[in-house]
């Protein structure tokens, strides 16, 4: 963890000189925790830039694994992290703790739910948002606004990118903008459009001031939509006002949170991929779930996560039983998969 030793020894000399920060700043970012949901272009490159600066805990929770076409903006990783079919956040916290010592990085493999979210935020100074699903920023909005965590909302697609603080009980919250997830397939994606790597990464950026802004006490840009397309160098930034009528935030109903506990079906975007969630916590031993499928299909295990040919689709199982169906967008296809392999 960052401290005033480590500060005097001259790792933060350069950050320190800002009057913004000096000292008794980086004493304090040393003493935050920060939660990185999602390590993808937007996420890898957040923890990257917080675990420089010395924060003093940078957690990372990710669902995915390495893929060849993440390498083209997601710095963090290297082909042979996409070979091996990494967990990202495994990837990413072995990768960081060799950049500074002085942080503590926890790298947890998991997809963050209604039922599973409170755990991740236990300890947690404020959040940042590198996810790739609409209805999991919701969920994190309300979890957010429940335990009255900051968070700093942020996505990117084409050239474009857009970012916004959230400060419960002072600015708006995700729902007073997009009262609703929108419909799906009706925004686009990474795999519709594209992505030009530094859109995502000045994003990432914008994201990561403004944690450490709020590390430091700095509440200014709580409300403030910044929108940009990096092609056109055109910036935009709209003081958004708290929507007293919201669900959320405004009436108090967390709606996204207050869910029965059912199994996850979600397609992910820009992946071409459905991911199933177990119905609960769950725990299985790959090693002997390799053995049972190589009598229906192909399998790899690298001791992290087990990959199989099922049926003619690439599948992806982790120990905490969810399942990535890559190569299509058919829920119910990955629901039959599911219940036939897992049970669920």
């Amino acid at each position: 963890m960052g401290n005033v030793n480590e500060v005097l020894e001259g790792r933060y000399s350069r950050q320190i000189l800002l009057p913004r920060i000096g000292v008794e700043g980086q004493e304090r970012l040393g003493q935050t925790s920060v939660l990185v949901l999602g390590c993808g272009a937007l996420g890898s490159v957040m923890a990257e830039i917080l675990v420089l600066a010395g924060l003093g805990l940078v957690r990372i929770v990710d669902r995915d694994v390495v893929e060849p076409s993440n390498l083209q903006r997601q710095a963090l990783f290297d082909e042979e992290d996409a070979r091996l079919c990494m967990p990202k956040a495994e990837a990413a916290q072995r990768r960081l703790r060799l950049y500074n010592s002085h942080v503590r990085i926890e790298g947890i493999v998991a997809d963050m739910n209604p039922g599973n979210v409170a755990r991740f935020l236990d300890g947690i100074s404020l959040v940042l948002d590198g996810t790739d699903n609409v209805e999991t920023r919701y969920v994190l909005n309300d979890a957010c606004l429940r335990s009255g965590i900051p968070w700093v909302y942020g996505g990117s697609v084409g050239t474009a990118g857009i970012a916004m603080t959230v400060m419960p009980g002072l600015g708006p919250c995700l729902r007073c903008i997009f009262p609703d997830p929108p419909a799906p397939g009706s925004l686009p994606t990474c795999d519709t459009v594209g992505v030009l790597g530094t859109a995502p990464h000045l994003v990432a950026s914008l994201q990561a001031t403004e944690a450490i802004k709020l590390a430091l006490g700095d509440h200014s840009g709580a409300g403030r939509l910044i929108s940009f397309d990096v092609w056109t160098a055109t910036f935009t930034a709209i003081d958004v006002k708290r929507q007293e009528s919201c669900v959320a935030c405004g009436r108090g109903r967390y709606e996204f949170l207050d869910r029965d506990a059912l199994s996850w079906v979600t397609s992910l975007c820009g992946r071409n991929a459905v991911q199933i969630s177990p119905p609960r916590d769950s725990s299985l031993d790959l090693s002997a779930l390799a053995e049972t499928l190589a009598e229906v299909g192909q399998v790899a295990f690298n001791g992290l996560v087990l990959t199989a040919t099922l049926e003619g689709h690439d599948v992806v199982i982790f120990p905490d039983g969810r399942l990535l169906v890559r190569g299509t967008t058919d829920k119910t296809l990955a629901r039959q998969l599911a219940a036939r392999y897992l049970g669920y």
